[in-house]
């Protein structure tokens, strides 16, 4: 008897896989999670179904479960080598090539004659190889320079100015010279010096350079950008034109002084009969993020947005969405909040696709910019005293105060552990307490965790993001904590709606707009990632 209820769990177990597998091929990862779990619960010996939960996982960009899957697969089965490439590829997509390539050599011992495996060897070999070098020839953080501050955006350009304005002021301030000459009979030293100056001067501002004048696309008029600019700029960017180098450098360093003034808290209050919108992951979606604003208007005083991270990497019109979100801090700094999400991160960008896609579109010198001005993004929000907002979450102990965030000293890469890494990484859990992350970095945290924080610092309500949802947002711990997507069909395969949140004061009551995505360029997202990610998307 007990053989045959045997046979039949590993009968049934089979058929969930099966199941499972079909959910899987239909983009429906957390079913197929599910549905691999049941699988499992029957016939926990079946190292398939731990390399394939595994693989579901990291879909859902659960790495640290995807490694603990895997890890059992190989326990089941140590010369099973799906296991040890499913282990590999999650410690690829969260940047630990060591510990992948050591995953990938053992698939190659197994698998000697494959030629995927050795493919995906070679390139973590150099991926490895590139970061001995990078680390062998880094300069110590002490030892850095300022990139922003090395450059001047007036001097960006192809040719000096034409125009013979300088020369007509040069001779015109001769002509006074020698006016003054006639008049006075004598020169003074006074008057040197400010002939001197108007000279040098003239030739001074002549030496700037200008755009070339073949460059038709959108221009700041002077140091003051404009909302028209940013409209033209928009329009371009649809149409798939680059902005210059130069109004791309103006806007960058411009937020950057905005940026560096903030705390890493910041309030943002909203008078009575006004309203704010939150927005979540955008992910170098430029197309859905035009259509938020065709939705919901166009970022002003009048009509304030916060951006709640993530802004870049995956999808593959990152600059285009920076450079907006950039432009209209900028234009007016009160009509859009801008947080840090854990992809505003030289890591991450290495990866997920910025850090090729800016090297592509702009130049090297942007990539490091770029790095320097992600630093200075504040971590949190706070709107009206009442509604927290942070891209990941809460954390590993109990107390942490708002004055704690704020004396977080935030300028530099996000940390593995502790306040600022929690912030950008954790995710809420069903069950109460804490438990280990999914992701592999940060926490999961439970209602009761959410409501002490709450409670202790007279707060009504946390938005977060970080998580792609089917809905586009998911209000969980009992409704004190809204996850807010606004990536929708995330990746081109997730299916998901995108969401905004608008809060109106003064009962600052979350009302959640959902939308779906519309048609973009045919640039796949994850086209500027790196070559081995590429591999496994």
């Amino acid at each position: 008897m007990e053989t045959k209820n045997e046979n039949s769990d590993v009968s049934r177990a089979e058929e969930l896989k099966n199941q499972a597998n079909e959910a899987f091929k239909g983009h429906k990862y957390s079913s197929a999670i599910d549905l691999y779990t049941k699988a499992i619960e029957l016939n926990s010996n079946n190292a398939v179904y731990w390399a394939n939960r595994a693989f579901a996982h990291t879909k859902l960009e659960e790495y640290g479960s995807a490694i603990q899957d895997a890890s059992k697969a190989i326990e089941v089965d140590s010369r099973y080598s799906k296991g040890y490439y499913r282990r590999g590829a999650a410690y690829l997509a969260m940047g630990k090539f060591k510990d992948a390539l050591k995953d990938f050599q053992q698939v190659k011992r197994l698998s000697p004659n494959d030629p995927d495996a050795t493919r995906k060897l070679r390139e973590c070999e150099k991926a490895v190889m590139k970061i001995k070098f990078e680390e062998a020839i880094s300069v110590p953080v002490s030892e850095r320079r300022s990139v922003a501050e090395s450059i001047d955006f007036h001097t960006i350009g192809n040719k000096p100015r034409s125009s013979s304005m300088p020369t007509k002021t040069a001779l015109v301030a001769v002509a006074a010279a020698v006016m003054v000459v006639a008049v006075r009979g004598f020169v003074t030293t006074e008057i040197l010096m400010v002939l001197v100056s108007v000279v040098l001067g003239a030739f001074w501002w002549g030496s700037f350079s200008e755009v070339e004048p073949q460059y038709s696309g959108a221009r700041i008029e002077g140091e003051e950008v404009t909302l028209d600019f940013v409209k033209t700029m928009m329009e371009d960017f649809k149409n798939q034109k680059t902005l210059h180098k130069r109004y791309a450098y103006q806007i960058v360093l411009q937020t950057r002084q905005i940026l560096l003034a903030l705390p890493s808290l910041v309030d943002i209050p909203v008078p009575n009969g006004k309203h704010i919108t939150v927005c979540g992951d955008v992910h170098g979606q430029f197309y859905d993020l035009l259509n938020i604003f065709e939705l919901n208007g166009l970022p002003s005083e009048e009509n304030p947005y916060l951006f709640n991270g993530d802004f870049v990497d995956r999808g593959s019109f990152s600059v285009e969405i920076i450079l907006t979100l950039f432009a209209f801090k900028c234009m007016c700094p009160s009509s859009i909040y801008l947080a840090r999400g854990n992809h505003e991160s030289k890591s991450m960008n290495k990866i997920y696709g910025f850090e090729g896609e800016v090297r592509s579109k702009l130049s090297e010198k942007f990539v490091d910019l770029f790095a320097e001005v992600f630093c200075y993004l504040p971590l949190a929000h706070v709107i009206n005293g009442k509604v927290f907002v942070v891209h990941g979450g809460l954390f590993s102990v109990d107390g942490v105060k708002l004055s704690d965030i704020r004396a977080i000293d935030r300028f530099c890469e996000p940390p593995e552990e502790g306040l600022m890494c929690e912030l950008l990484w954790s995710d809420p859990q069903p069950l109460p307490g804490r438990g280990p992350s999914k992701r592999g970095v940060g926490l999961s945290f439970g209602g009761d965790v959410t409501k002490r924080f709450l409670e202790d610092n007279n707060l009504d309500l946390l938005v977060r993001s970080h998580e792609v949802k089917d809905e586009g947002y998911e209000v969980e711990h009992d409704g004190k904590l809204i996850t807010v997507f606004s990536a929708p069909n995330y990746c081109d395969q997730m299916g998901n709606k995108g969401a905004f949140i608008r809060f109106e004061a003064p009962d600052m009551k979350p009302n959640i707009v959902t939308f779906s995505a519309v048609p973009h360029p045919d640039v796949k997202p994850m086209a500027y990632a790196n070559n081995f990610l590429r591999m496994f998307n």
